[in-house]
């Protein structure tokens, strides 16, 4: 029985101010499995209440323009916060390392997205923090665990951490 191969490695983020130690694992485990990270952040779809109030002010074409927009805007974000990292940390390194990474934004339910996710883009990994943006124990985490059909690596993300 051969050893399993990590390939792709789906990295969840939050883009939360204490999500750099769950980057750097995924750096990690891509530099020593010459993998690819796919870079997610999942968004919750805009409620039935608050799209039926927001309706009554503009009209469904704005509301499509400022959803694209805002996913752009996400998009943009994760590439820089991606383009910092490896000013920060990695182009100091003895030896460099070259990162193949592909950004993505899913709209549903957290953990059904990441487990979704992984399935589509055929992940080996799935990385993700242990805590949720207010620093309580995510229930996310916990559902991927329970639902992944991969290996779950659950990284700290506490103050201490860093």
């Amino acid at each position: 029985m051969a050893l399993p191969q990590i390939k792709t490695i789906l990295y969840a983020t939050s883009l939360g101010k204490h999500t750099r130690p769950i980057f750097r694992q995924a750096v990690k485990q891509a530099s020593l499995n010459n993998a690819k990270i796919v870079m997610l952040h999942v968004v919750e779809p805009m409620g039935e209440m608050g799209h039926a109030l927001i309706q009554h002010y503009v009209t469904e074409e704005l509301i499509q323009k400022m959803h694209d927009e805002g996913i752009q805007a996400i998009h943009e974000n994760m590439k820089e916060r991606v383009a910092q990292f490896c000013a920060d940390e990695l182009e100091s390194l003895e030896h460099p390392i070259v990162l193949d990474i592909e950004h993505k934004v899913a709209e549903g339910h957290h953990a059904d997205s990441i487990v979704k996710a992984a399935t589509s883009v055929n992940a080996d990994l799935i990385i993700l923090g242990a805590e949720n943006r207010f620093g309580h124990h995510s229930n996310t985490s916990q559902q991927v665990i329970r639902h992944a059909k991969v290996p779950v690596m659950v990284v700290p993300t506490g103050k201490n951490f860093e």
